[in-house]
């Protein structure tokens, strides 16, 4: 039996059938958590130095403010699921709203250093929840055949909401004179930095409520009919409907899910597969890629660059960053997933290196560090052509492979494991890149130069090529 409300199908500019017009726009709304995922990881750079010079905080201080959101995002992804099974997967896209919100105006009017923190770990909860909630619900709308190409929307929301909060930081610092600290609406301008995401999580959580939960979830409650409703705005004309609902709750009941137990095995304590799943998450971190999304504007300043050029090449970069995302969607598919993070790791490496070289000419003290002309030249190339080659190779391509590497029956373990190995390695770097700045910028860029390097050989001699293979062959 099929629905009678659908209507006869007619072209639709940019190739979409007419049954996927819904599918798309509940695919949208459920990226927007993607969107403010990004939005809410990068909008820190713009109020580092702000926040360094209202508490008069180190280093070390400075660095755990800002990366210990990535301690919360590993706690939001370990409950999303459970939360998502209990009370939906839109009630939790309404939960992490609201969650975005409350940290955006709690982080615009902190009263300490420390309640900024806290904060800023509860924006960290909702970027984990956001970071799980949203992809599970597209694959779980989406028909099969547009299934890839309705999951990319989260990966460009990402890189989209990245490079807004720069604009935006960008913006606000033009019109408080150039300085962070500058008034604006009776605040500092880092302050409204922070506080005007209220705005996007707000219509992130009043979208949601035009969406339909997922058939998967009305299924499992026992509530086949809404679930066939759901699957009548999704599915294209002539679906048998009521095949999908009965074979959706057979997936249900026969589906086994993953324990720790399933990950156990080998001589180091888990799967082999396990090992280098939770090595590509461990190197996409370690590389430093988010030292250019959280701090590249203090890493600018701290090179004699002025704040407002120094915004201005942070938006850059997020522009760089979603040519390169534009690009690895479109060679993933065809060139494969380890040529392409090989060429990834490659181009960092030289990338990361001319960096460190530039970086080791910086001179003076205090306010009066410069870099010459041709050594700032290449410390901006180099830190835009690492962007390029992350996004087009290792920004994507880590995510795939995490998806296609793991046998059916520990996939969804093993990918919490990788997951939060990443939330970790990232928070280790974030957290200690002040320190290694103070101590030795060019330094760091070695040892991130150095990671890129060995990644190349990683992926070389450890990771699968997964394309062309049915996910049942991966074992």
């Amino acid at each position: 039996m099929t629905s009678t409300t659908e209507k006869a199908p007619r072209d639709v500019p940019g190739g979409w059938p007419p049954h996927l017009r819904h599918v798309v726009f509940i695919a949208s709304v459920a990226a927007m958590g993607g969107f403010l995922f990004g939005y809410d990881s990068a909008v820190i750079n713009g109020a580092v130095e702000g926040i360094r010079g209202r508490f008069e905080v180190g280093p070390g201080a400075l660095g755990t403010v800002v990366a210990i959101a990535l301690l919360g995002a590993a706690l939001g992804a370990v409950i999303a699921g459970r939360l998502a099974d209990r009370l939906g997967r839109v009630r939790v896209m309404q939960l992490a709203a609201l969650l975005f919100a409350a940290s955006a105006i709690g982080s615009m009017l902190p009263f300490t250093v420390w309640d900024l923190a806290l904060w800023r770990t509860l924006g960290g909860v909702a970027i984990g929840m956001a970071s799980v909630i949203a992809p599970a619900y597209i694959a779980e709308v989406s028909p099969a055949e547009y299934r890839g190409r309705l999951a990319s929307f989260q990966q460009a929301a990402i890189v989209l909401g990245i490079a807004i909060s720069q604009l935006v930081n960008w913006g606000l610092l033009n019109l408080a004179g150039g300085e962070q600290r500058g008034e604006l609406l009776g605040l500092e301008a880092w302050q409204l930095m922070l506080g005007i995401e209220v705005v996007p999580a707000a219509l992130y959580g009043l979208m949601s409520l035009r969406i339909p939960e997922s058939p998967r979830y009305l299924v499992s409650r026992g509530r086949r009919e809404d679930a066939r409703r759901v699957l009548a705005g999704v599915e294209a004309v002539g679906t048998d409907l009521d095949a999908k609902v009965r074979q959706i709750g057979e997936r249900l009941r026969t589906e086994h899910r993953p324990s720790w137990r399933d990950l156990l095995g080998g001589r180091a304590g888990l799967l082999p597969i396990v090992w280098i799943g939770i090595g590509l998450s461990i190197f996409q971190q370690l590389v430093g890629i988010n030292v250019i999304f959280y701090y590249s504007n203090s890493l600018w300043q701290s090179v004699g660059i002025d704040p407002d050029a120094s915004f201005f090449y942070s938006f850059t970069t997020s522009l760089i960053n979603i040519v390169g995302t534009v690009i690895a969607m479109m060679l993933v598919d065809r060139i494969g997933r380890k040529p392409l993070a090989l060429i990834g790791s490659a181009g960092m490496t030289v990338s990361l290196g001319l960096a460190a070289w530039a970086f080791s000419h910086r001179t003076g003290t205090g306010d009066d560090i410069r870099l010459p002309d041709g050594q700032a030249t290449v410390a901006l190339v180099a830190a835009h052509s690492f962007v390029l080659f992350f996004a087009l190779s290792w920004g994507v391509v880590v995510w795939v492979l995490l998806g296609e590497i793991f046998p059916n029956r520990i996939r969804a373990a093993a990918l919490g494991v990788a997951a939060s190995a990443q939330w970790i390695a990232n928070f280790a770097i974030s957290q200690s890149f002040p320190t290694l700045s103070d101590w030795n910028l060019s330094g760091a860029y070695v040892m991130y130069a150095t990671f890129a390097f060995l990644s190349f050989f990683f992926v070389l001699k450890w990771v699968p090529e997964p394309r062309g293979k049915a996910l049942e062959e991966m074992g």
